[in-house]
């Protein structure tokens, strides 16, 4: 853990994982939440650091940090979002080949695991989330597309992404849905937020037995 000052109220924190980072973003909101952490006005995860900003007490906060002991993200807390994925992918047989699979298996090995959002960014209502045994980390393609659908269930490196609006990416496609990432007049308007589960779910070309776009549970 390296602890980095950022302007006088503010620290970025370096881990040195990516797992390290979501358990400390974790261990932070359970302490705000109990009321033991020392008021700080944002707590922002990214891939290998936590950034904590509107800090009242930064040296202090520095000071108590490498001493903290902080548990591995649990693997059962948190709401679970549901979301339906038709695995169309114009990218799935290349990612089968990756994972030396048929194209037909790359549905069932992905929707077999449960995500964590483990930050967002690249754009509003986009999460990275992790959640794939590390063998299944896919490269980006050599040339990205211009212009990326909305909906296109993406893998890249070891993260699974949803485009929340069309844009030029990188990523390899794998499937689409019909849920809405970024919606301004929904409250929140992002439906992914990092600590939460997701499960994506197979849906037929009619969809039967899908969950409602977005569902929670």
């Amino acid at each position: 853990m390296k602890l980095l000052p950022v302007g006088d109220r503010a620290l970025l924190v370096e881990l040195g994982s990516g797992v390290e980072a979501e358990s400390l973003h974790a261990e932070l909101l359970r302490r705000r939440a109990a009321g033991t952490l020392p008021p700080t006005a944002e707590i922002v995860p990214a891939a290998r650091t936590v950034l904590l900003d509107g800090i009242e007490e930064p040296g202090r906060l520095a000071a108590e940090l490498p001493g903290w002991d902080i548990p591995p993200l649990p693997q059962d807390a948190g709401e679970v979002i549901e979301i339906p994925v038709r695995y169309d992918g114009p990218d799935l047989a290349e990612v089968a080949a990756l994972w030396s699979v048929a194209a037909d298996e790359v549905a069932g090995i992905h929707s077999a695991a449960e995500f964590h959002v483990a930050f967002c960014g690249f754009a509003p209502g986009f999460g990275y989330l992790t959640g794939l045994d590390e063998r299944f980390a896919v490269p980006r393609r050599a040339t990205p597309r211009t212009s990326v659908p909305a909906g296109s269930v993406a893998l890249g490196g070891p993260y699974t992404g949803v485009y929340p609006r069309s844009s030029p990416g990188g990523w390899q496609l794998i499937g689409t849905t019909d849920v809405t990432l970024w919606d301004p007049a929904r409250e929140p308007a992002a439906l992914l937020s990092p600590g939460v589960r997701v499960r994506f779910v197979p849906e037929g070309p009619e969809g039967p037995g899908a969950p409602e776009p977005g569902a929670r549970r």
